[in-house]
């Protein structure tokens, strides 16, 4: 028998060196990611108050909540929303009057994701300003939907009342092929920027049909506050 010690191939050494590399290199992504995440949500929040503070200029003070199938919650105290929960806004005025509701939604556009809030006016039942939160629509034609006047009047009173039943729109949001407007529920495009456009109307569409049959039955507890 030989008394020399076994020797260890090269690529069993190479395969130890690269597993070592990789545990390292894990560590490294989910600390830095732990650490950095909370100045992330931070600046997430504040993108969406100052859209909430755009599209609703009379804002002085705003409660987030939560929309469940029983009823509405504080999200104040709350590490996590109840399963199913949708999170909206309760806006005030300087009175401590209810002013409106903000809420977001979301779909897909031309390139990636078009995050918008919208405003809710509880007594006209009509959306009446929308702000971008995030998207990477293409420079000069899908960001139109931030400056384009004629688009922006769309949401001046956008119908979202809801049918009778209150368990759905009475007519769903809808985008429209630019010029071909003729309903206040529809939402005129843009020329050369629909597929942004229909991004809008497609959130807007999704993200009120789940919410407002929530919220509408609970308007009275969001006008006395606690």
């Amino acid at each position: 028998m030989s008394d020399t010690p076994e020797q260890t191939s090269p690529s069993f050494e190479m395969v130890r060196t690269l597993g070592l590399v990789s545990v390292i290199c894990g560590i490294i992504i989910v600390g830095v990611y732990q650490f950095t995440l909370p100045a992330v949500n931070a600046n997430k929040k504040l993108a969406l108050e100052r859209q909430v503070f755009k599209v609703l200029p009379q804002a002085k003070s705003v409660v987030p909540y939560f929309a469940t199938g029983s009823g509405i919650v504080p999200a104040a105290g709350q590490d996590l929303p109840p399963a199913g929960a949708l999170v909206f806004y309760a806006v005030y005025d300087a009175a401590d009057r209810l002013a409106g509701i903000a809420a977001e939604a979301s779909s897909s556009g031309y390139a990636d994701q078009v995050r918008i809030l919208y405003a809710y006016d509880v007594d006209k039942q009509a959306i009446t300003g929308i702000g971008v939160i995030s998207m990477r629509e293409t420079p000069g034609i899908g960001d139109k939907i931030l400056t384009d006047q004629a688009f922006l009047q769309n949401f001046e009173a956008l119908d979202v009342r809801l049918s009778a039943d209150l368990q759905s729109l009475a007519n769903a949001v809808k985008t429209v092929k630019h010029g071909t407007k003729t309903s206040p529920w529809q939402i005129d495009a843009i020329a050369g920027a629909t597929v942004t456009s229909k991004a809008v109307g497609r959130g807007i569409n999704e993200s009120a049909q789940k919410l407002l049959p929530r919220l509408l039955p609970h308007l009275d507890q969001l006008r006395k506050p606690s």
